[in-house]
């Protein structure tokens, strides 16, 4: 197989910093054989816990404590995959990009189904948010290709922080029982929708997202155009 180089990480989100220095810390402390792949297979596990605890809230809302440790050994094993591969340099570029990457599918669909089968969110509103979320993956993914640039911060938050916000609603929606059992009706043509507290949510994320994606696509679509201009005819 040809050589590739690999893609430039673009991550300049708020933790960043002080998450890559505690990164390398954890990397040079790590047992030989613990290995880049198992990390990665560690965080999967960690995605199939963060679903469990949502699904088994249906019956007590105390299952997602489960789902909290669920995005820390989420982040243990995705965060430091890499990290380790470079600290040892044992980088393998295409093999690792292409598992990391089915992995991470693979867990950002366990996750997303998994909280739209507990009680506090709607399936089809965690289908329509898998959906836009990997949209963007998939658009991660042509940079990546295309430009050589890896990009994993949007308005400055990044994966660790995203998984830092799930893990404070969580903890607020289990101690706070007013939320547990908020709900609003809202009309929806002949009918009505009843939204628990997580599809408030859920509604404003899906806006963000959309938004983020629009103006991401415009501007690489923007900066192809003029990288990749269009030829005059003979």
């Amino acid at each position: 197989m040809e050589n590739r180089e690999q893609s430039v990480r673009i991550q300049t989100s708020l933790l960043s910093g002080v998450e890559r220095k505690a990164l390398v810390w954890l990397a040079e402390r790590q047992p030989r054989w613990m290995t880049s792949d198992l990390l990665t297979y560690i965080g999967h596990l960690g995605a199939v816990v963060i679903a469990l605890g949502f699904v088994l809230s249906a019956y007590s809302v105390h299952f997602l404590w489960l789902s909290c440790f669920g995005f820390v050994l989420n982040w243990y094993g995705d965060s430091l995959d890499g990290t380790l591969a470079r600290v040892r340099n044992t980088q393998r570029p295409v093999y690792g990009f292409y598992l990391d990457h089915t992995i991470d599918a693979i867990n950002e669909a366990l996750m997303f189904m998994g909280v739209g089968l507990s009680p506090f969110m709607r399936f089809d509103l965690s289908c329509v948010l898998l959906v836009v979320y990997l949209m963007l993956t998939v658009n991660v993914a042509l940079n990546a290709h295309l430009k050589g640039e890896f990009k994993l911060t949007y308005a400055k938050l990044g994966p660790t922080e995203f998984r830092l916000i799930c893990i404070i609603a969580i903890a607020l929606l289990v101690l706070v029982k007013p939320l547990q059992v908020f709900a609003c009706v809202i009309p929806w043509g002949t009918a009505t929708l009843q939204l628990h507290i997580l599809d408030v949510i859920g509604l404003v994320i899906l806006l963000i997202l959309i938004i983020i994606y629009l103006v991401t696509v415009f501007q690489d679509a923007r900066y192809y155009a003029k990288t990749d201009p269009k030829r005059k005819e003979d």
